[in-house]
């Protein structure tokens, strides 16, 4: 082999290594853009402004495609979530949709309607109490006139509850029916329009409204004569 035929050699070998080396930049490149990017999957993004409460339906959302790394916990990516959801806020158009901006469509029986009240928090809820559960509601009364005694009433027995909100300020302004400056849940029941009645007037009117959580298969009936209570008449 002459001389030129081993510069031929070579720098054919060199076009190989060159070759090998801008393959394996390419490569590594190209794993570096996956890693940051990684698969997409699907979401779904709200194509106008919807209203608190609105019942929710797949023609309200688009179908985008984004990195499965970007996307939060909470996407929704699957629109058979939205079956008996409404939007518990304004949906903005052009946001991404979350499963904690939708919440369950209230369950109403024929004649009930949706009442919310506030609850002290330190005496009737205690975290026990979730949507779903059914509860025995007392309230206290202070006597009408002086010398009549105080008395506890059971205002409305098995309420179904719907929803429990967040702690708020209660009686800010303190006072308020005797009661002093503490917290309060929001808690929203099923009821019949005279049950509505009862548990509204005992929030406006008693010293203290409480719920009593009734147990799975518990029995939630309670007959009249027990639903006042005098310390008086207790033997």
């Amino acid at each position: 082999m002459n001389s030129r035929q081993r510069r031929g050699v070579i720098l054919l070998l060199l076009s190989v290594l060159c070759a090998l080396l801008a393959f394996a930049g390419v490569l590594s490149v190209v794993h570096d853009v996956d890693s940051k990017v990684g698969p997409e999957v699907t979401a779904y993004r709200v194509r106008s402004d919807v209203k608190p409460y609105t019942t929710l339906d797949a023609g309200q959302f688009e179908k985008i495609r984004m990195p499965k790394r970007w996307l939060s916990g909470t996407a929704v990516t699957d629109l058979r979530q939205l079956q008996g959801k409404i939007a518990v806020t304004t949906l903005r158009a052009g946001s991404l949709l979350q499963s904690d901006m939708i919440v369950d469509q209230p369950a109403l029986q024929p004649g009930q309607q949706e009442v919310a009240i506030m609850i002290d928090a330190a005496t009737g809820v205690a975290g026990k109490i979730t949507p779903g559960s059914r509860v025995n509601v007392y309230a206290t009364f202070a006597g009408k006139k002086e010398g009549d005694p105080d008395q506890s009433k059971i205002i409305v027995t098995d309420a179904r509850v719907l929803d429990v909100g967040r702690i708020t300020a209660l009686d800010p302004d303190g006072g308020k029916n005797g009661r002093q400056p503490g917290e309060a849940v929001p808690i929203t029941f099923a009821l019949s329009t005279l049950d509505a009645q009862r548990i509204t007037y005992a929030e406006s009117f008693a010293q203290r409204v409480r719920l009593a959580l009734v147990g799975p298969g518990g029995e939630t009936g309670v007959p009249d004569k027990d639903r006042t209570y005098e310390l008086a008449t207790d033997k």
